[in-house]
């Protein structure tokens, strides 16, 4: 059985603890891994390790330095996609076609992206009027913040770990990592990479374990971490954001979200289905993008149920390398028995069910797996608990709707404001929509479409910060003034 270690500067270490824990498949509950617990010990050696790499070596390269290593980081990524691709899929058991096409990809973009954004940025400058009629010069640079605490999430964990340790880097940051416990493979493979591609010991690092009591709340509260950039739950958010401000580090959060999906009867209709389909069900519904509140304008209500029942009906269940298969397990069993509660308390709440709602039959080698039925309830108010309460799981509630005004309302009669889609051929009218969803990202006539160079952040609940292109800099930078006097 794999064990899988710390990765603390630059080399793969025991925990000094010497405490493990098993990764489940979530196919079939098969044991895949035991893993290394860090506890305070080994979180002090990272950001030791991190700090001395930022005071050392990584400090002292030039930006073109920085970059060529970055692209080269990207570059081995890309050679080595295959051993990627099946870390991802033995930690999430999600299908080959959204490794392939989707998370690993965008995970060696993030290198190359952010390395372009860092290379290209301007800074500002001003030349000021003084007494004496001479003038002085204004000029502002831009430094790295520190040791970066990256806390990341499960659901994509390549993609939205890199996501954060690319532009950090880019920026000339040190970082530890601390993958969810559910998906260790993918942080740790990428230690080889920095190591085959020369990044200097101690840039990247990662500690393996849980949040209380272990390696991520000895992270968040570690005194030598300078700014914390998490994705995940708003609770956990909030506990981190409590720790942070001892010492009043930066942080940047994309949290949870209720995310809603908005269809006007002149979409185009083939297009919506798929769109909405797509948002409410990818990765089995494991996306914080992801839309699990859908309003359908009432001449085409009922078409578009029974249009999106025969879609989510069709899914075909299987392990990941099966090609034939497009639709994968939950995360965990632990996972599974909370979204299967919700499932249970829509039917209690007086939903009509539409499709879905319980567990699939599956052959006797994948019966322990995490699997779930794709689920689809309409009936309920605005008041139940599936309608207002974040799932993150392969469901959705439909509801009909009747004018603008009223869609909008409902949009944002959430706690939450991470994204929305909304689909119409009046673009006029989706213009128009967008500006009055609160949200941090609309979509219109798309869903997961993504420019790396954009502003990416939630509103409300979901979120504090920005990230993406130049909005990273933001976080992961201080901005210095210099004012000369001529």
């Amino acid at each position: 059985m794999r064990l899988i270690e710390n990765f603390i500067g630059g080399e793969y270490t025991a925990g000094q603890g010497g405490k493990t824990f098993e990764k489940r498949s979530p196919v079939d509950n098969r044991v895949i891994a035991r893993i290394t617990e860090a506890g305070q010990a080994d979180v002090d050696a990272a950001v030791r390790a991190a700090r001395a790499a930022l005071e050392g070596e990584w400090g002292g390269l030039t930006l073109e330095q920085r970059v060529d290593l970055l692209y080269g980081v990207a570059d081995e990524i890309t050679r080595r996609f295959e051993d990627f691709v099946a870390a991802e899929m033995a930690d999430t058991g999600q299908p080959s076609h959204v490794m392939r096409h989707v998370f690993i990809p965008r995970g060696a973009a993030n290198f190359k992206v952010f390395a372009d954004v860092v290379k290209n940025v301007p800074a500002e400058s001003f030349q000021m009027a003084t007494p004496d009629g001479r003038g002085a010069l204004n000029y502002g640079i831009r430094v790295p913040k520190g040791v970066i605490g990256v806390i990341s999430p499960w659901n994509a964990p390549f993609l939205l770990m890199t996501w954060k340790v690319g532009p950090a880097l880019a920026c000339g940051n040190t970082v530890v990592v601390k993958p969810s416990e559910e998906s260790p493979h993918t942080a740790a493979l990428l230690g080889e990479v920095m190591n085959a591609v020369g990044i200097p010991k101690g840039v990247y690092n990662v500690v393996q374990g849980f949040g209380p009591d272990s390696a991520g709340e000895f992270l968040t509260r570690h005194p030598g971490v300078d700014a914390i950039t998490f994705t995940g739950e708003t609770r956990t958010g909030a506990a981190i954001m409590k720790a942070a401000s001892d010492g009043m580090r930066d942080v940047s959060f994309e949290l949870g979200g209720k995310n809603a999906g908005i269809v006007f009867a002149d979409a185009d209709f083939d297009a919506a289905v798929d769109g909405i389909f797509r948002s409410a069900f990818l990765n089995t519904g494991q996306v914080c993008l992801g839309t699990e509140r859908v309003y359908v304008e009432r001449p085409i209500f009922e078409r578009f149920v029974a249009a999106l029942k025969t879609r989510a009906e069709a899914v075909k269940y299987g392990r990941p390398e099966d090609h034939a298969a497009n639709y994968g397990p939950l995360i965990s069993q632990e996972h599974k028995q909370k979204v299967l509660s919700y499932y249970r308390k829509a039917v209690e709440e007086g939903a009509t069910l539409v499709t879905g709602g319980g567990e699939p039959a599956m052959p006797a080698e994948l019966a322990e797996g995490a699997w779930v039925q794709p689920t689809i309830w309409t009936g309920l108010p605005e008041t139940a608990a599936v309608v207002r309460e974040e799932i993150f799981g392969p469901c959705c509630h439909i509801r009909p709707f009747d004018s603008e005004d009223e869609v909008v309302k409902l949009a944002n009669a959430t706690d939450y404001g991470l994204s929305t889609t909304i689909w119409t051929t009046n673009l006029a009218r989706a213009h128009r929509v967008a500006a009055r969803v609160e949200v941090g990202i609309t979509w219109i006539n798309s869903w997961f479409l993504r420019d790396l160079r954009t502003a990416f952040g939630g509103s409300k609940q979901s979120g504090i910060g920005r990230e993406g292109g130049v909005h990273s800099l933001e976080f992961y930078t201080e901005t210095r003034n210099i004012c000369v006097k001529l």
